[in-house]
Protein backbone atom coordinates (compact mmCIF):
# COMPACT_ATOMS: atom_id res chain seq x y z
CA UNK A 1 0.00 0.00 0.00
CA UNK A 2 1.14 3.35 -0.83
CA UNK A 3 2.42 5.70 1.93
CA UNK A 4 -0.55 8.52 2.27
CA UNK A 5 -0.62 12.33 2.42
CA UNK A 6 -3.22 14.09 4.03
CA UNK A 7 -4.48 17.89 3.38
CA UNK A 8 -5.84 20.56 5.62
CA UNK A 9 -7.39 23.49 4.39
CA UNK A 10 -7.93 26.00 6.89
CA UNK A 11 -9.89 28.72 4.63
CA UNK A 12 -12.78 30.42 6.15
CA UNK A 13 -14.56 30.24 2.65
CA UNK A 14 -16.71 27.15 2.66
CA UNK A 15 -17.24 24.67 -0.33
CA UNK A 16 -18.11 25.11 -3.08
CA UNK A 17 -16.88 28.66 -3.24
CA UNK A 18 -13.54 28.68 -4.87
CA UNK A 19 -10.36 28.60 -2.78
CA UNK A 20 -6.82 30.44 -3.12
CA UNK A 21 -5.86 27.93 -0.21
CA UNK A 22 -7.76 25.31 -2.19
CA UNK A 23 -5.26 26.20 -5.26
CA UNK A 24 -2.07 25.83 -2.89
CA UNK A 25 -2.88 22.80 -1.37
CA UNK A 26 -3.62 20.95 -4.34
CA UNK A 27 -0.58 21.71 -5.86
CA UNK A 28 1.40 20.74 -3.00
CA UNK A 29 -0.12 17.38 -2.91
CA UNK A 30 0.18 16.70 -6.26
CA UNK A 31 3.71 17.30 -6.22
CA UNK A 32 3.96 14.68 -3.21
CA UNK A 33 1.68 12.08 -5.50
CA UNK A 34 4.35 12.32 -7.57
CA UNK A 35 6.45 10.72 -5.09
CA UNK A 36 4.31 8.18 -5.13
CA UNK A 37 1.89 9.21 -1.89
CA UNK A 38 -1.82 8.65 -2.10
CA UNK A 39 -3.35 12.08 -1.33
CA UNK A 40 -6.79 13.35 -0.24
CA UNK A 41 -8.11 16.79 1.70
CA UNK A 42 -10.59 18.43 3.85
CA UNK A 43 -12.05 21.79 3.95
CA UNK A 44 -12.47 22.09 7.43
CA UNK A 45 -14.83 24.71 7.62
CA UNK A 46 -17.31 22.39 6.15
CA UNK A 47 -17.12 20.40 9.46
CA UNK A 48 -18.12 21.62 12.61
CA UNK A 49 -14.62 21.86 14.85
CA UNK A 50 -15.54 22.33 18.03
CA UNK A 51 -12.98 24.23 20.39
CA UNK A 52 -11.12 22.58 22.93
CA UNK A 53 -7.92 20.27 23.69
CA UNK A 54 -9.40 17.29 23.68
CA UNK A 55 -9.16 14.32 21.31
CA UNK A 56 -12.98 14.27 21.21
CA UNK A 57 -15.48 17.16 22.63
CA UNK A 58 -17.93 14.93 21.87
CA UNK A 59 -21.65 14.06 20.06
CA UNK A 60 -21.19 16.34 17.08
CA UNK A 61 -17.68 16.80 17.03
CA UNK A 62 -16.33 16.00 13.34
CA UNK A 63 -12.58 16.24 14.47
CA UNK A 64 -12.06 12.90 15.83
CA UNK A 65 -12.77 11.57 12.28
CA UNK A 66 -10.17 14.34 11.01
CA UNK A 67 -7.68 13.11 13.53
CA UNK A 68 -7.83 9.40 12.13
CA UNK A 69 -6.69 10.78 8.86
CA UNK A 70 -4.26 12.69 10.40
CA UNK A 71 -2.35 9.77 12.15
CA UNK A 72 -3.28 7.65 9.05
CA UNK A 73 -1.05 9.55 7.09
CA UNK A 74 2.78 9.95 6.81
CA UNK A 75 2.85 13.64 5.49
CA UNK A 76 0.60 16.23 7.17
CA UNK A 77 0.44 19.33 4.60
CA UNK A 78 -1.74 22.43 6.67
CA UNK A 79 -2.76 25.27 4.10
CA UNK A 80 -3.78 28.34 5.75
CA UNK A 81 -4.54 31.64 4.28
CA UNK A 82 -3.08 35.31 6.21
CA UNK A 83 -5.87 37.40 7.88
CA UNK A 84 -4.60 40.59 10.28
CA UNK A 85 -1.22 39.16 10.17
CA UNK A 86 -2.18 35.59 11.44
CA UNK A 87 -2.61 32.24 10.28
CA UNK A 88 -6.66 31.98 9.83
CA UNK A 89 -8.97 31.13 13.00
CA UNK A 90 -9.57 27.88 12.16
CA UNK A 91 -5.74 26.98 11.74
CA UNK A 92 -5.08 27.91 15.51
CA UNK A 93 -8.39 25.50 16.16
CA UNK A 94 -6.33 22.23 14.50
CA UNK A 95 -3.47 23.49 16.74
CA UNK A 96 -5.86 23.37 20.07
CA UNK A 97 -7.13 20.08 19.13
CA UNK A 98 -3.30 18.40 18.17
CA UNK A 99 -2.96 19.77 21.47
CA UNK A 100 -4.30 16.23 22.79
CA UNK A 101 -1.35 14.51 21.43
CA UNK A 102 0.72 15.62 24.13
CA UNK A 103 -1.29 13.78 26.98
CA UNK A 104 -0.60 11.04 24.59
CA UNK A 105 2.89 10.30 25.11
CA UNK A 106 3.38 6.73 26.04
CA UNK A 107 6.38 5.68 28.55
CA UNK A 108 9.31 6.09 26.23
CA UNK A 109 8.58 9.77 25.58
CA UNK A 110 7.34 9.12 22.46
CA UNK A 111 4.13 11.06 20.81
CA UNK A 112 1.87 9.48 18.70
CA UNK A 113 2.59 11.86 15.39
CA UNK A 114 6.71 10.53 15.75
CA UNK A 115 7.87 9.63 12.62
CA UNK A 116 5.18 12.22 10.54
CA UNK A 117 6.30 15.11 8.55
CA UNK A 118 4.18 18.35 8.19
CA UNK A 119 4.41 20.51 5.54
CA UNK A 120 2.73 24.42 5.83
CA UNK A 121 1.45 26.22 2.87
CA UNK A 122 0.12 30.00 3.01
CA UNK A 123 -1.64 32.66 0.99
CA UNK A 124 -3.11 36.16 1.49
CA UNK A 125 -2.97 39.74 0.21
CA UNK A 126 -1.28 41.12 3.11
CA UNK A 127 2.11 40.70 4.49
CA UNK A 128 3.16 37.88 7.08
CA UNK A 129 4.03 34.78 5.47
CA UNK A 130 7.04 33.97 7.30
CA UNK A 131 5.27 35.00 10.71
CA UNK A 132 2.52 32.62 9.77
CA UNK A 133 4.75 29.85 8.52
CA UNK A 134 6.92 29.86 11.98
CA UNK A 135 3.70 29.65 14.21
CA UNK A 136 2.58 26.38 12.72
CA UNK A 137 5.92 24.78 12.70
CA UNK A 138 6.42 25.18 16.17
CA UNK A 139 2.86 24.34 17.12
CA UNK A 140 3.22 20.96 14.96
CA UNK A 141 6.78 20.30 16.39
CA UNK A 142 5.55 20.82 19.63
CA UNK A 143 3.45 18.01 19.12
CA UNK A 144 5.74 15.79 17.90
CA UNK A 145 5.51 16.47 13.63
CA UNK A 146 8.69 16.49 11.79
CA UNK A 147 9.68 19.38 9.42
CA UNK A 148 11.36 18.97 6.31
CA UNK A 149 14.43 21.05 5.32
CA UNK A 150 13.83 24.03 3.11
CA UNK A 151 11.35 26.82 2.47
CA UNK A 152 7.92 26.02 2.89
CA UNK A 153 5.82 27.41 -0.02
CA UNK A 154 3.63 30.77 -0.06
CA UNK A 155 2.61 33.12 -2.16
CA UNK A 156 1.38 36.93 -0.98
CA UNK A 157 -0.13 39.46 -3.32
CA UNK A 158 0.04 42.72 -3.54
CA UNK A 159 -1.31 44.46 -0.27
CA UNK A 160 -4.90 44.85 0.01
CA UNK A 161 -5.00 44.13 -4.11
CA UNK A 162 -7.59 42.30 -5.34
CA UNK A 163 -5.93 39.70 -7.31
CA UNK A 164 -6.02 36.29 -5.28
CA UNK A 165 -3.56 33.29 -5.79
CA UNK A 166 -6.53 31.85 -7.54
CA UNK A 167 -6.27 34.09 -10.44
CA UNK A 168 -3.36 33.78 -11.58
CA UNK A 169 -2.67 32.05 -14.52
CA UNK A 170 0.62 30.45 -14.30
CA UNK A 171 2.30 29.87 -10.79
CA UNK A 172 5.54 31.60 -10.03
CA UNK A 173 8.71 30.43 -10.79
CA UNK A 174 9.92 30.56 -7.18
CA UNK A 175 6.60 29.36 -5.86
CA UNK A 176 6.31 26.23 -7.89
CA UNK A 177 10.37 25.56 -7.47
CA UNK A 178 9.83 25.67 -3.59
CA UNK A 179 6.78 23.49 -4.01
CA UNK A 180 8.31 20.69 -5.96
CA UNK A 181 11.62 20.87 -3.15
CA UNK A 182 9.53 20.51 -0.30
CA UNK A 183 7.48 17.73 -1.81
CA UNK A 184 10.64 16.04 -2.32
CA UNK A 185 12.16 16.60 1.22
CA UNK A 186 8.95 15.79 2.96
CA UNK A 187 8.27 12.35 1.09
CA UNK A 188 12.07 11.67 1.63
CA UNK A 189 11.96 12.36 4.87
CA UNK A 190 8.85 10.62 5.85
CA UNK A 191 10.48 7.30 4.39
CA UNK A 192 13.21 7.68 6.38
CA UNK A 193 11.37 8.10 9.59
CA UNK A 194 9.17 5.47 8.57
CA UNK A 195 12.54 2.80 8.07
CA UNK A 196 14.30 4.16 11.07
CA UNK A 197 11.79 5.56 13.81
CA UNK A 198 12.94 7.71 16.66
CA UNK A 199 14.13 5.76 19.50
CA UNK A 200 12.54 5.40 22.85
CA UNK A 201 13.89 8.41 25.25
CA UNK A 202 15.11 5.84 27.81
CA UNK A 203 16.20 7.30 31.66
Amino acid sequence: MAPRAFGLNCTLTPSPKSSSTQKMLDQVLGAIAAHGFETSHQRLVDLEIRPGVAADEGEGDDWPAVREKILDARILVLATPIWMGQPSSITKRVFERLNAFLGEIDDDGRYPTFGRVAVTAVVGNEDGAHHVIAQSHQALADVGFTIPAGSHPYWVGEAMGEVDYIDLDETPDKVAQTIRTVAANAAHLARLLDHSPYPPAGG
